[in-house]
């Protein structure tokens, strides 16, 4: 690669500035990411670095961009700060929580309102007053896909928490608060596409009980993502993710032709 080709990069995750589709969906896992992609037409492998993978295709007409972002915020908002860099405007998070309120089934879907700021890294950057929320065009294109789906589903508040091992220190508790699901990335993004002016979601497919039960003191667990009833939610949601960009994308070009919302 030569040199000018390398300054084309943007320098953690080494996606191009130019040129990627405006609407994405992001996932943790890199091989999600190939899966995801999979379902697009045309889909091409953009990038590979780290933990970030990147695939560009589209769905049903619509360019989309598939990209991974690894576990954790710290390291996943760095993945949402260059693809907004790099001119992605629409973001949705597909990726795996689990339960925190009676009724929520495994391979259930989550649609996030908003979350809770715990992530490690946004604490950082901003007071703790300041919310993390959801787009509402995309709490409901999101809703929509999932009913069209026939996708078992909930919307509400979710937890992201730095730590998915429970530790020494005391738990501060949510009971009570109606929070529906725990996950580890998604305020790291709605915190992000705030500051720049992004449309910005997230859906999560429920792959166990809340987290701090799935651990004993030796450390062993029962959880176990891997489960059929999981991974028939996954390819699911790998739909819903998808239907619900081309929906933002049908809703905003109504929009610039003079359609109300």
């Amino acid at each position: 690669m030569t040199q000018d080709q390398q300054q084309d990069l943007l320098p953690v995750t080494r996606i191009p500035r130019t040129g990627l589709p405006p609407r994405a969906v992001v996932v943790g896992d890199p091989a999600r990411a190939a899966a995801v992609a999979a379902l697009l037409d045309g889909a091409e492998e953009v990038s590979y670095h780290r933990e970030y993978r990147v695939f560009s295709g589209s769905w049903k007409g619509v360019p989309v961009t598939v990209a991974s972002h690894g576990v954790g915020g710290p390291g996943a908002i760095l993945l949402f700060q260059e693809l907004a860099d790099a001119g992605v405007r629409t973001i949705l998070r597909f990726g795996t929580a689990g339960a925190m309120k009676p009724g929520i089934g495994d391979g259930d879907l989550v649609i996030a309102e908003a979350a809770v700021r715990d992530d490690g890294v946004t604490q950082q950057l901003l007071p703790p007053e300041y919310p993390a929320v959801s787009a509402p065009e995309a709490v409901l294109a999101l809703q929509r896909a999932a009913r069209a789906e026939g996708a078992p589903h909930h919307r509400g508040i979710v937890w992201t928490r730095a730590a998915f091992q429970p530790g020494l220190l005391p738990l501060f508790s949510y009971d009570g608060a109606g929070l529906a699901a725990i996950e580890m990335e998604l305020s790291a993004l709605l915190v992000t596409a705030s500051l720049r002016g992004l449309v910005a979601g997230g859906v999560l497919v429920v792959d166990g009980a809340n987290a701090d039960e799935l651990v004993d003191d030796e450390g062993t667990s029962v959880y176990d993502p891997h489960r059929d009833v999981v991974a028939a939610g996954v390819e699911r949601g790998a739909v819903v993710s998808l239907e619900a960009l081309r929906l933002l994308a049908e809703e905003r070009d109504g929009c610039q032709h003079g359609d109300a919302l």
